[in-house]
C-alpha cells in the first residue's frame, strides 16, 4: 500500500490524473443520482396527474349521465303532476323518457295500490327496450307486488329522490332477467302533499362497468367500483362482484392498509394510496360518485408506471460508464502532454470549486499564462461572491414581499363571508355574493349577518386599489360589523362609520357603500345609499330596473358632519335585489367599450326564476364574455338577495 502511495505522490501528473478521475466520477455520479431522483419524481408526479385526470374525466362523464337521468326523471314528474288522473298518459311518459335517453335500461311510473280504481290494486307503467325498440307494459300482479320493492319503498320512506344500490332486474311475469341495474327513484306527491307513487328510472350496471373498465392509464392497470357498504360493483374478477367487498380480505385485522383504503372510499373521500396487491406494489387512485355514494378506483402497478424510466435509466448508466472511461483516457493523454507545475494554483482552485469563495489565490507577480490565470481566477472569485450575495438579498426580499401580499390577500378574503348558502337552516333567505379583486388584494367589500330576526347587509367600493385600498376596506368592514350588531338603522350605521373613517383620514380615502336592514318577519327593508351604484330590483312579475333612490348621500369618509338619510321599502317578499360595484358596469373589452347599465338590465331579464347563486354566476359569465380575454380593470363584487315567502 505504501509503495502505491509513493508511486502516486512521486508524480504530479499521476496525482492530477487520479484527482480528475475521482472528481469527474463523483460529479457524474451525483449528477446522475440527482437526475434519476428528479426524473423518477417527475415521472411519478406525471403518472399521478395522468391517472387522476383520467379518473376525474370518467367520474365526470358518469356524473353527467346520472345528472341527465335525474333531470329527465324530474321533468317526467312534472308531467305526471299535471295529469295525475290520466293513467294512459303514464305509458306515454315512461316511453318518452327512454326514447329521449337511449342509455337508460327502463322506466317505471308506479302508483299506490288502488290509486286508479279502474285498474284494480296494481298500476305501474313500465317502459323497456326490446330488440332496439321501446315497449311498454303494465306491471303488477300477486307474484310481483312492485310497491314492496326497494326501488319503490326507498324514495317513499326517505320522502325524497334517491339512487338505489344495484339489484337483479326481475320481471312481473317471468322469473329473472339476470341484468344488474340501479335506479333513480323520484317520489310523486299530489297537490295536497300526499305520496301517490314513484318514478323509477333504471340504468344497467353493465354499461357503468364498461365505462369504468375502459379507463386504463397503463397496460396492466384496472378499475374497480364499490357500493356504499364496500361491495364490489365493478371488478376484473367477476367472482367478486356483489358477493365480496373490499373488506373481505381485511377480516381478523389483516391487511390494515387495504382496510384504510376501503374506509376512505366508503366515506366518500378522494385521493391516492400506495399498497401491495398480490405482492405487487400498486398506486390506487380513488374518487367518489357524489350522487350515488359509490366510489371508483384505478389500480396501477408501480412497474407499469416506471417501466419507461427504468429502461432509460439502464441506457443512461451504460452511456455514462463508456463516456467516463473515454473521457478519462483523453484527459490522461492531455495532462501528460500539457501539464506544468501548477500545484499551488490547482489546490486553491479546488478549494474554490468546493464553495470556499473567500480563499486567497496565489499572487507571485508572474505575467505569463499562469499569472494571468491566477488574476482571472481572482477576478472571477470576487465577481462570483458579489453576485451570490446580491442574489441572496434580492431573492429574500422578493420572497418576503410576495409572501406578505399572499398573506394579505388570504386575510382579506377571509374577512368576507365565503360559505354559501350562508343560512342553511333558513328557507326565507336566498343570498349569494362573490368578490374578485383586480390585483392580489382589492378595495371592494361585502358583508351580511342575521341578528334578532333582522338581516343586515352591505356592499362597498374603496377609492383606489392595492394594499392601501385593502386596508381601508378591512377597517370599513369591521366598523360595519361592530356598529350594525348594535341594531342601528342603516342611516345611523352610515353616520357612525363616516365619523370613524373621517377622523385622521390624511390620505383622503373614501368608500361608496350601500347598507340595508331587513325585518325577516315582515319583509320591511331599510336602506341607505352612500354614493354607491344604484341597485337593480325585480319585483314579482315585474321587469328588472334600477331602484329609484331619493337620498344618494355622499361616500363615507369625506365629510365628518354629514347627516345621512335613509329610505324604506315596505314589502320586499319574493323581490330580487342586486347590489354590485363599478367593476361590473365599467368592465372593458379590447375596444374599451364598457359593459354598462343597459347590458346589466338586459342580462337581469333572465334573473326571474333563478336563485341568487345562478344570478351572480350568470353576471360573472356575461362580464367575462364582454371582456373577451382582457384583464379586469377594477375589482368585481356582486351580491344578490331575495326574501322567499312560503305560500303556506
Amino acid at each position: 500500500m505504501n509503495k502505491i502511495l509513493q508511486y502516486i505522490s512521486s508524480s504530479l501528473s499521476r496525482r492530477l490524473r487520479l484527482f480528475i478521475a475521482l472528481l469527474a466520477t463523483s460529479v457524474f455520479l451525483v449528477a446522475l443520482a440527482v437526475m434519476f431522483m428528479q426524473s423518477r419524481e417527475a415521472v411519478r408526479s406525471e403518472a399521478l396527474e395522468h391517472a387522476t385526470q383520467q379518473l376525474s374525466n370518467t367520474v365526470q362523464r358518469i356524473d353527467n349521465i346520472l345528472e341527465r337521468v335525474e333531470v329527465a326523471t324530474n321533468d317526467t314528474k312534472w308531467l305526471v303532476n299535471r295529469h295525475p288522473d290520466c293513467p294512459d298518459s303514464m305509458f306515454v311518459y315512461s316511453k318518452s323518457i327512454l326514447e329521449n335517453n337511449p342509455d337508460l335500461h327502463g322506466c317505471s311510473i308506479a302508483f299506490e295500490p288502488y290509486y286508479f280504481k279502474e285498474y284494480g290494486r296494481y298500476f305501474s307503467a313500465f317502459a323497456y327496450w326490446n330488440n332496439g325498440k321501446v315497449e311498454v307494459s303494465r306491471e303488477g300482479s300477486p307474484s310481483y307486488e312492485y310497491f314492496y320493492m326497494d326501488w319503490y319503498q326507498l324514495s317513499k320512506l326517505l320522502n325524497k329522490p334517491a339512487w338505489t344500490e344495484p339489484f337483479i332486474d326481475s320481471d312481473s311475469e317471468e322469473d329473472v332477467s339476470g341484468d344488474m341495474i340501479f335506479s333513480y327513484c323520484q317520489p310523486i306527491w299530489d297537490n295536497q302533499g300526499n305520496y301517490i307513487g314513484t318514478i323509477a328510472t333504471d340504468l344497467a350496471l353493465e354499461w357503468l362497468s364498461e365505462t369504468i373498465s375502459a379507463v386504463k392509464p397503463y397496460p396492466n392497470s384496472y378499475s374497480v367500483m364499490i357500493g356504499r357498504g364496500g361491495t364490489f360493483l365493478v371488478h376484473p374478477d367477476p367472482s367478486k362482484l356483489i358477493y365480496e367487498s373490499i373488506f373481505t380480505d381485511c377480516l381478523e385485522g389483516k391487511n390494515p392498509e387495504k382496510m384504510a383504503l376501503g374506509q376512505a372510499m366508503v366515506h366518500g373521500e378522494e385521493g391516492v394510496k400506495q399498497l401491495k396487491i398480490n405482492n405487487e406494489l400498486c398506486y390506487i387512485f380513488y374518487k367518489p360518485l357524489e350522487k350515488t355514494g359509490w366510489s371508483v378506483a384505478i389500480v396501477c402497478p408501480e412497474n407499469d408506471i416506471f417501466k419507461g424510466f427504468n429502461r432509460l435509466r439502464n441506457t443512461v448508466i451504460g452511456i455514462f460508464v463508456i463516456g467516463l472511461l473515454l473521457m478519462l483516457y483523453v484527459l490522461a493523454k492531455l495532462i501528460q502532454r500539457e501539464l506544468k507545475p501548477l500545484n499551488t494554483l490547482t489546490d486553491q482552485a479546488e478549494s474554490i470549486a468546493a464553495g470556499n469563495f473567500d480563499e486567497e489565490l496565489p499572487n507571485d507577480g508572474r505575467t505569463d499564462e499562469v499569472g494571468r490565470l491566477c488574476q482571472s481566477f481572482g477576478n472571477m472569485q470576487q465577481s462570483l461572491v458579489r453576485y451570490i450575495e446580491e442574489m441572496k438579498s434580492t431573492t429574500a426580499a422578493k420572497a418576503a414581499i410576495e409572501n406578505e401580499i399572499k398573506v394579505a390577500s388570504d386575510i382579506q378574503m377571509s374577512m368576507v363571508p365565503r360559505i354559501f348558502p350562508p343560512f342553511p337552516n333558513r328557507h326565507d333567505i336566498d343570498l349569494f355574493a362573490s368578490m374578485t379583486p383586480a390585483k392580489e388584494v382589492g378595495g371592494d367589500l361585502y358583508d351580511f349577518f342575521v341578528e334578532n330576526e333582522k338581516l343586515y347587509f352591505c356592499i362597498g367600493d374603496v377609492s383606489g386599489k392595492g394594499i392601501p385600498a385593502s386596508l381601508f376596506m378591512a377597517v370599513t368592514r369591521n366598523l360595519f360589523r361592530i356598529i350594525a350588531q348594535q341594531e342601528y338603522s342603516p342611516q345611523e350605521i352610515a353616520t357612525k362609520i363616516n365619523h370613524a373613517l373621517s377622523a385622521d383620514n390624511d390620505q383622503g380615502m373614501f368608500v361608496t357603500m350601500f347598507i340595508g336592514k331587513v325585518d325577516l318577519q315582515t319583509g320591511r327593508m331599510e336602506i341607505c345609499n352612500c354614493g354607491h351604484n344604484p341597485p337593480v330590483i325585480c319585483e314579482p312579475g315585474g321587469v328588472p330596473h334600477f331602484l329609484q333612490i331619493k337620498n344618494t348621500n355622499i361616500p363615507l369618509g369625506t365629510c365628518d358632519d354629514f347627516v345621512f338619510q335613509g329610505e324604506v321599502l315596505e314589502n320586499t317578499w319574493n323581490t330580487q335585489l342586486l347590489l354590485y360595484t363599478d367593476g361590473l358596469t365599467e368592465a372593458e373589452n379590447l375596444r374599451y367599450d364598457l359593459f354598462g347599465e343597459d347590458r346589466l338590465l338586459k342580462a337581469m331579464e333572465k334573473a326571474p326564476g333563478m336563485d341568487s347563486q345562478d344570478v351572480v354566476v350568470m353576471l360573472q359569465e356575461a362580464v367575462e364574455a364582454h371582456r373577451a380575454g382582457v384583464a379586469p380593470n377594477d375589482d368585481l363584487t356582486i351580491l344578490c338577495l331575495k326574501l322567499v315567502k312560503d305560500k303556506n
